[in-house]
């Protein structure tokens, strides 16, 4: 099992940077993709960021395009997303997720990518507002 705890969320302003951390536990040895989805009230759980475990490539739905980034630091078991030039649109939960499976395939943005991943964390709150 993987326990998953995310940090960092809280209140920004519109432009403004948050950074999210998510501290993995237990069998991370298994862990291989991680990602970064949110859910904002009334809609679905979508995909933001997922990045493989071995070279780190990472891919991002558009809306955050460069404007966020994701890394990992596999000694640390843990993984970030730099969120910078916020918008009132990225206000959601944001609830990072590990995927058992041996394979650099990273779902993120196809229909049920979320029922790819095996393990969740909590979420975070991030509100973006004046």
């Amino acid at each position: 099992q993987v326990q998953l705890v995310e940090s960092g969320g809280g209140l920004a302003q519109p432009g403004g940077s948050l950074n999210l951390s998510c501290a993995a536990s237990g069998s991370t040895f298994t862990v291989n993709v991680m990602g970064w989805f949110r859910q904002a009230p009334g809609k679905e759980r979508e995909g933001v960021s997922c990045i493989t475990r071995g070279d780190g490539t990472t891919y991002y739905t558009e809306a955050v395009k460069g404007r966020f980034t994701a890394s990992r630091d596999n000694a640390k078991s843990t993984l970030y997303l730099q969120m910078n030039r916020l918008k009132p649109e990225d206000t959601a939960v944001y609830y990072c997720a590990a995927r058992r499976e041996n394979s650099a395939y990273c779902p993120l943005v196809t229909s049920g990518a979320k029922d790819e991943y095996n393990y969740w964390g909590q979420g975070t709150q991030v509100t973006v507002s004046e």
